[in-house]
């Protein structure tokens, strides 16, 4: 019996055919496609600028950089999340102090995170957790009455909406993965968006190692100088290159697509398991359009949690638990984090298989699978 995976890249000739013309092309690093990708997702996102990068963890450290967290400064995260998010406010010297979560969405609870705001609190990092928007207002609210930054980690949430707003188009800074088997899948790399000049200069060239001009823009709008470059910062190497960029544009046309297909697969998994007391299906708010990058149910405890991903195993079908939460991990275990939900939650929590190319017939062997389980 063939395994079905909890997350799989929707990809076809349309990929292929697209990186194969880049590499004919001669040039594959940072060029062309990666300029026209990053004006087609700022186009799509409603956004003024997109700046491509190699992960959505560079864009995360960039974010971090570009807003000067150091030292001292504390900024308020989930800690149901993917390390990078919090990695990244440590990259810079800053510390992570961790928010409670929603008992139902998981992400981050806007009063824990207005209790646990202090002199020393510059930023909020919030996610967009399994593709569900965060409470935008409210967030924003509470960041600018208390005057710190809020920078969202989209990584899940590429086509999702926001009262009718597209994700990475309401905040002053919002962080994109396209890992191999996101929503929009270039096989790595990331984005920020953004509406300022300023930030869209500052991360072009810190992404290429604070060198005022890249390779491709000396190359094609110089005549004589075309060697000639500054450097007048301490940049990183980050950049997207025109392979994944090729792959992004292919990707990025059929998001919408695939993101309906998504959501038509989570409707009949809600369909099928609204009659089991012992499963908790996973909510979409009122003022939130998910791009359902995860099917996330809760079960009554750790111990058949447990019990159920060994029942799916032996099923051949893959289960995931996203997460387990980051002050748990042994490198942020001094950190004191008073986080009761986020604690006691994860134990429940399990990731059912989600993507575009999910067949009717693997789809009902997980649901078969699930109502074979004895709680």
């Amino acid at each position: 019996m063939r395994q079905i995976p909890v997350l799989k890249p929707a990809y076809d000739q349309e990929e292929i055919d697209a990186v194969a013309e880049v590499l004919s092309s001669g040039w594959v690093g940072l060029g062309p496609k990666t300029m026209e990708f990053e004006e087609a997702f700022a186009d799509y996102i409603g956004c003024d600028y997109a700046i491509a990068l190699n992960s959505g963890t560079a864009a995360l450290h960039l974010a971090a950089c570009a807003l000067q967290l150091k030292a001292d400064d504390e900024v308020i995260v989930t800690p149901i999340t993917f390390v990078s998010t919090v990695h990244a406010i440590g990259y810079v010297g800053a510390t992570p102090v961790f928010g409670d979560v929603e008992p139902d969405t998981l992400n981050l609870d806007v009063q824990d995170v207005e209790k646990k705001i202090t002199a020393k609190t510059k930023a909020v990092f919030c996610v967009h957790y399994a593709g569900h928007p965060c409470d935008m207002d409210a967030l924003h609210k509470l960041c600018d009455a208390k005057g710190i930054y809020l920078v969202e980690d989209a990584a899940h949430a590429c086509g999702a909406e926001y009262k009718g707003v597209k994700i990475g188009s309401i905040s002053e800074l919002t962080c994109f993965s396209f890992h191999a088997v996101k929503n929009l899948a270039c096989g790595e790399g990331g984005a920020i968006t953004c509406n300022s000049d300023w930030f869209a200069r500052y991360f072009r060239e810190m992404r290429w190692l604070g060198i005022t001009k890249d390779t491709f823009s000396r190359t094609v709008n110089e005549k004589v100088y075309a060697w000639q470059y500054w450097v007048d910062k301490l940049g990183f190497k980050c950049h997207m290159h025109d392979i994944s960029a090729a792959i992004g544009l292919v990707q990025l046309r059929k998001l919408e697509k695939n993101n309906a297909k998504r959501r038509q697969i989570v409707q009949r998994y809600q369909d099928a398991f609204a009659d089991l007391d012992w499963l908790e299906r996973p909510v979409e708010k009122e003022y939130a359009k998910s791009s359902w990058h995860l099917y996330v149910v809760k079960v009554p405890n750790g111990q058949i949690r447990d019990r159920l991903i060994r029942h799916l195993k032996e099923h051949n079908i893959a289960p995931g638990v996203h997460y387990y939460p980051i002050n748990l991990h042994p490198y942020y275990k001094n950190i004191k984090a008073e986080v009761p939900v986020a604690n006691q939650i994860w134990k429940r929590i399990i990731s059912l298989p989600l993507f575009p190319d999910l067949t009717n017939d693997d789809q009902e062997r997980v649901i078969q699978a699930i109502y074979d389980f004895m709680p």
